[in-house]
């Protein structure tokens, strides 16, 4: 008896030195189970192996397949969950000789194993009658019509995950028109299974899948839930925690929900923690859309070592992007606000190639891109253009003008695409609110575009239309589009009677924008004075002084004028009224084939000389890779001939490449007249 009993202790000693880890189970109050497992090194396979060593050939199986309970304090956790710890023994190895005195313990263990086995079915015949059916989030939407029909559900039978749920409702919600989804949202948060289903979320946060847990915060945002809620707050913190858990499709969802979420604490350390994953994990990226993804949501404030390796990687996978890919790359680079010209350029090069059945959209997309990184492409453009002229007769004439708003902003003159929307808009006036008439004037005569005769009667109607919608226009696009039409020479009575009124000029010097309202005022001023307005001759507007306009010093054509024209024969940085600014002056006879000195010469009194105003033009002032002058220049051309000068426009970037013998010559055939030119040159030939 003594033998049976030691041999009895020694088997139970074994089994717990072979049995060193467990296996938590945590149990939940809505009958659904799922491990939490922690596993060590142990394997069980390998011991098994080293014990065969040991052994002698008799051997014997002890509790073979056993599920033995081990209780772990009280049992009990915080938010209604149990655990237990649950050891898996699997035909574990006694090193025992059979002998004859251990029949009567075989029988008991025979009967032992029995008992458990007993027990464990009748485990699984409970645990197969609570655990519910679970649910699908797509035939759950599928299902249902409203938003409430899945709280309805969820109220009668919750499952896990509950946040099967909330995505079931954002799939609901997505096919909704916008007034049918603000109501289904109402109905939503006055439901009672509302908050319950709020608070299943909760408790289900830590132990979910992350995916499943990203989803649903995604829906939860979506559906407009408030951001400084718990619920939102609170799975904020739990991805915080699990960020580690983030591959590459869970990476994507986490960036499209940091797109739409307003900025935070727990928003700003989320992100944080999102960009050192990805300085860690961006090579092991394999998909374009989650790269590109990832760089939407990175930030314009990103370190700028993480923004070249997502450039590294893009240009690394440049050959997989798809069209699409390449005109989505603009958004995604002026997102994180930074210029990558090779990317772009590439990009560029594909979407000008595939340009035909671009959605509208995405044009505009591109080009608000390129305007917010400051990337100008000129075949690209071109390009954008073209395909718009060419399939003109499809689009909206207000989509149209939203894409000539954004071509002036670069300073493009897009010839062929302006021409024809002159003549729709002429004959689509009345379809057009001030806001749009003010911006087509704004943009034409930024870039001092006329179509052949066509102009006058385009302005007419113009005109036209603002002056029927007189008494509605605000003061300030009343003056914008007086400003306009003077900068095109054309002088509306209407409009400009009802700008010099004493009440609206006051408005413009005391409210909004005054300094530009101003400098606009002065410049309706000097077009009503110096151009043919004989209706406004005696106009004496009283304006605050404007500051003087800026001198750019061009040293390099100062002396180029030295050599040419000798000191004292030129006066530099002149200043003239209506606050115009000329960077010199020269004074020759009429015929321009001599120049005067300034002691000598009285400007006033005398009428035999001319007096020439050298402008030095920097490339802003011309329109995209033209040398055609834009409005205000054209404007200053025009008032200074009026005022007796003959205009010269030296381009500063060409003088700057030139040598100072070339630049010398370059301005001696700007400046004196080509019949001077050619006398001279004929002078020389005879004395040679």
């Amino acid at each position: 008896m003594n033998n049976r009993t030691g041999s009895f202790l020694w088997n139970l000693r074994q089994l717990s030195t072979l049995v060193p880890t467990g296996r938590t189970m945590r149990l939940y109050p809505l009958a659904f189970c799922r491990p939490n497992i922690a596993y060590s090194n142990w394997n069980r396979r390998n011991l098994l192996n080293i014990f065969d060593n040991k052994m002698q050939s008799s051997i014997r199986y002890l509790f073979q397949d056993a599920l033995i309970f081990k209780s772990r304090g009280d049992g009990c956790q915080t938010k209604g969950i149990s655990t237990v710890t649950v050891f898996i023994v699997d035909k574990l190895l006694c090193p025992r000789r059979l002998s004859v005195d251990s029949k009567h313990f075989l029988a008991s263990d025979n009967e032992l194993k029995k008992s458990f086995h007993q027990e464990a079915s009748d485990e699984d015949v409970l645990t197969k009658r609570r655990k519910p059916t679970l649910i699908n989030s797509r035939k759950l939407s599928q299902e249902c019509n409203s938003l409430s029909d899945v709280l309805d559900i969820f109220s009668k039978a919750p499952t896990f995950p509950s946040s099967n749920y909330f995505s079931a409702m954002w799939t609901v919600a997505k096919r909704m028109s916008e007034d049918q989804k603000r109501f289904e949202k109402q109905l939503m948060f006055n439901h009672p299974a509302f908050s319950q289903l709020c608070e299943q979320v909760m408790r289900e946060a830590k132990i979910m899948y992350f995916d499943n847990l990203l989803f649903s915060l995604h829906a939860i945002v979506k559906l407009g839930i408030p951001q400084n809620t718990l619920l939102v707050q609170t799975l904020l913190r739990v991805v915080q925690e699990r960020i580690n858990e983030c591959d590459e499709k869970c990476l994507s969802v986490l960036s499209t929900i940091l797109n739409t979420m307003e900025p935070c604490k727990n928003v700003d350390v989320l992100l944080a923690g999102m960009r050192m994953l990805v300085d860690e994990q961006v090579w092991k990226i394999k998909h374009v859309f989650t790269l590109q993804t990832i760089m939407r949501s990175i930030g314009k404030d990103a370190p700028i070592g993480l923004k070249r390796k997502l450039e590294m990687k893009a240009l690394k996978e440049l050959d997989q992007f798809s069209v699409l890919n390449c005109q989505h790359m603009f958004a995604v680079l002026a997102a994180m606000n930074y210029r990558s010209v090779i990317l772009l350029n590439e990009c560029s090069k594909r979407v000008t190639s595939n340009i035909h059945g671009c959605p509208f959209k995405i044009l505009i997309n591109i080009l608000q891109s390129c305007r917010d990184l400051q990337y100008i492409n000129i075949d690209l453009f071109k390009g954008i253009a073209d395909y718009v002229a060419t399939t003109f007769d499809i689009w909206k004439l207000k989509k149209v003008l939203f894409l000539l708003i954004l071509f002036e902003n670069f300073g493009f003159r897009p010839v062929g695409l302006m021409d024809l929307f002159i003549k729709k808009a002429a004959d689509e006036s009345g379809f057009l609110n001030v806001k749009s008439l003010v911006c087509i004037l704004n943009v034409y005569s930024s870039l001092n575009h006329f179509y052949k005769c066509q102009t006058h009667e385009f302005l007419g109607v113009m005109a036209s239309a603002l002056t029927g919608s007189l008494h509605h226009i605000s003061s300030e696009n009343l003056l914008n589009a007086v400003c306009s039409f003077c900068w095109m020479n054309h002088f509306p009575l209407a409009l400009i009677n009802q700008l010099l009124q004493k009440d609206i000029i006051d408005d413009l010097l005391t409210s909004g924008d005054v300094e530009r309202n101003a400098h606009r005022l002065h410049v309706v001023a000097a077009c009503l004075k110096l151009d043919d307005t004989p209706c406004h001759e005696d106009l004496d507007l009283v304006l605050p002084r404007l500051p003087p306009a800026p001198s750019c010093p061009q040293p390099k054509v100062a002396a180029a004028l030295s050599d040419l024209l000798g000191e004292g024969r030129f006066s530099p940085s002149v200043r003239l009224p209506h606050n115009y600014f000329i960077d010199f002056e020269i004074r020759m006879d009429n015929n321009r084939s001599q120049v005067l000195p300034f002691s000598d010469v009285d400007v006033v009194t005398s009428t035999d000389i001319q007096r020439v105003a050298v402008l030095c033009v920097p490339k802003s002032a011309y329109c995209l890779d033209s040398t055609h002058p834009k409005g205000y220049l054209a404007m200053k051309m025009r008032h200074l001939k009026i005022m007796g000068f003959h205009v010269i426009l030296v381009n500063n970037w060409e003088v700057e490449k030139l040598q100072m013998k070339d630049a010398v010559a370059f301005l001696k055939t700007k400046i004196y007249s080509p019949k001077a030119l050619s006398a001279a040159d004929t002078h020389l030939q005879s004395t040679c």
